[in-house]
């Protein structure tokens, strides 16, 4: 999820400076930012081109936003149940001590796109979430029209997306939603779609002895693969549902593991908006399935 809107520009706030030992006709001000606002992503549609892609950014075609910065958040400050961020280069850098602080006990950090692209801030999110003693994960933006699902995987699992026994470490996440850039589906049929991901899934885990996390919407896993169930018995179902109360899961899976409910939630220690998603269990459970004993 991006800083989006002019809501990422809070960050910045003057710092008035007077000079001098009497007030004079003229004052210099020295305008000093307190923090870096996070970059502006770019919105859905045809210009989110190839590494630019965040989770979310497909979702937001299909659910929208609310106009305010709250309207898709449950309550004014959700922290019920075992919380997390997810998160890409478009939240700039960020303080992961304070997202800690925050209550947040996980979260996702984008790897991998396509097969040519690697988020240029994952391996200091990636290390700096850990040291802050959050569980973390990686997580890959599926372009299923660019290259095979399998060649997608063995760039994920050799750029970020790899798995260990540590205590901190999540299964990666495929993210595959709507296409940010053309059809919905990518050009692909269901059965093509259903290869796709079950492709990935395996090489996925043949590197990494892991199932991969699916990341996506109701309506884009209906549409896309024909509701299949395929995915049920093997991978954590991560569902992307904004502004309801209880989300709304695909009919190929029987419950949900994590829901991403807001995608302008506000966290300490992030400029601007930022995922809000929550686990769909305790927080023994949640280290039980970053260590696979569940």
């Amino acid at each position: 999820m991006p800083a989006y809107s002019s809501l990422a520009r809070r960050g910045r706030r003057p710092a008035v400076v007077l000079l001098g030992g009497l007030v004079s006709a003229s004052l210099a001000l020295t305008l000093a930012p307190t923090a870096a606002a996070a970059p502006l992503a770019p919105p859905p549609g045809k210009d989110v081109g190839p590494g630019e892609a965040y989770m979310g950014v497909g979702t937001r075609i299909e659910q929208g936003l609310g106009a305010g910065p709250d309207e898709r958040t449950i309550g004014p400050a959700d922290t019920s149940g075992v919380q997390g961020i997810d998160v890409s280069h478009w939240q700039g850098s960020i303080n992961w001590s304070s997202v800690k602080s925050a209550g947040m006990s996980f979260a996702y950090i984008k790897a991998t796109e396509g097969t040519n692209y690697k988020d240029d801030r994952f391996s200091a999110n990636y290390t700096n979430a850990y040291n802050a003693g959050i569980i973390r994960g990686a997580y890959h933006f599926a372009r299923p029209n660019a290259s095979s699902g399998t060649a997608q995987a063995d760039y994920f699992a050799s750029n970020g997306g790899g798995w260990s026994r540590d205590n901190r470490t999540l299964p990666g996440v495929l993210d595959i939603e709507h296409n940010p850039s053309g059809a919905m589906c990518y050009g692909l049929s269901t059965t093509q779609m259903r290869t796709w991901i079950n492709d990935f899934h395996a090489r996925y885990k043949a590197r990494t002895t892991r199932d991969v996390v699916i990341y996506t919407t109701a309506s884009w896993w209906n549409t896309c693969t024909g509701s299949w169930n395929g995915m049920a018995a093997k991978s954590p179902f991560w569902v992307a549902h904004w502004g309801v109360s209880a989300p709304t899961v695909p009919s190929g899976f029987p419950t949900w593991t994590f829901w991403q409910y807001s995608a302008t939630g506000r966290v300490g220690g992030v400029s601007g908006d930022v995922d809000r998603n929550k686990f769909n269990g305790s927080a023994a459970r949640l280290l039980a399935l970053a260590n696979n004993t569940a």
